[in-house]
């Protein structure tokens, strides 16, 4: 009995050890290195990207998960991903997550702020379409002209769109200058920009860094409501770059990483989309808020109008609720 008794305490405890051995060969997603190692493997990332595993935080969109960001580096540029790690750091998620109760886009709904950016269409309108842009940019241009061509015509009373600069200056070198010029024009005259807009892709072979405001300012002396000198003083001073940086900020809030963007009610369109695709898709989306009333300018959302003198409460988003 004694030596049954010795040789049941060896085993347990050899038992225990092999357990611990186990539990400490396992593999946690909250470990950065080997978080690192196993997102490389499993997008294949090139030892050329840098990557920055984010610390861990409560998940608000999955209970019982923590949130972990994932940051791809590549010179000035980079990407972040939201990976949804279990307590236990051995299950990860990727994707979104919706509520049932809420609109699906709900998140950028969230975000999107929409007050001071150059609009055309009816304000109050049942779909809101948010673009971001980069003036330099050749796929940009095409879904910007599908738009003037197409939008208002075909929705005269349903849509309203909004325009945000997003230049990506790594690959275009008179973006940023050209959206500056937009908010300079933007200034003087609202309803211009979108004539400065057609212009400026309507010429986007033929425009320099070195030459953008010598012709800027050769079209604004055909414009009535623009005063070329003092476009090009506004561009000279670079008056309105803050403006434009702020628009750029905008777009990383909501996680921007190529232009043409589009939102459409909220939901994201990346890349150029075709007329008969987006038709289709607006057309849902009017039929859809009949009932649910749940986006677009008149969800039964606060609108207040933009009169000088009354007292600023906030930025207006394109939905309350």
């Amino acid at each position: 009995m004694m030596f049954r008794s010795f040789f049941a305490t060896i085993a347990a405890a050899l038992m225990l050890v092999a357990a611990s051995s186990a539990q400490s060969d396992k593999k946690s997603a909250f470990n950065k290195a080997e978080m690192e190692a196993y997102v490389r493997h499993l997008w294949v990332l090139p030892a050329t990207l840098g990557v920055n595993v984010g610390d861990p935080k409560p998940s608000t969109e999955l209970p019982g998960f923590q949130d972990v960001t994932i940051k791809i580096i590549q010179g000035q540029a980079s990407q972040e991903v939201l990976l949804y790690v279990s307590k236990d750091g051995t299950k990860i998620l990727q994707g979104n997550v919706y509520d049932v109760n809420f609109n699906p886009f709900k998140k950028d709904l969230d975000r999107l702020k929409t007050a001071g950016q150059p609009s055309l269409g009816t304000p109050g309108a049942t779909v809101v379409l948010v673009v971001f842009s980069d003036l330099q940019c050749p796929h940009c241009k095409i879904e910007a002209q599908m738009l003037r061509q197409n939008l208002v015509a075909n929705y005269p009373t349903q849509v309203r769109l909004y325009f945000y600069d997003f230049p990506i200056e790594q690959l275009h070198p008179w973006a940023k200058a050209a959206a500056m010029g937009g908010r300079c024009v933007f200034r003087q005259d609202p309803g211009s920009f979108w004539e400065y807009h057609d212009w400026v892709f309507g010429h986007q072979e033929t425009i320099t860094p070195e030459n953008l405001k010598e012709i800027a300012m050769i079209w604004a002396k055909d414009r009535k409501d623009i005063d070329s000198l003092q476009l090009g003083q506004c561009m000279d001073s670079k008056a309105t770059e803050k403006e434009v940086e702020a628009e750029v900020e905008q777009g990383k809030v909501m996680k921007i990483d190529g232009t043409p963007t589009l939102f459409v009610n909220g939901r994201r369109i990346q890349n150029s989309i075709d007329w008969p695709s987006l038709k289709t898709t607006i057309d849902n989306e009017i039929d859809y808020q009949k009932v649910a009333k749940n986006a677009g300018e008149d969800c039964g959302c606060e609108l207040k109008l933009d009169v000088p003198g009354l007292p600023k409460t906030g930025t207006s988003p394109v939905k309350k609720n």
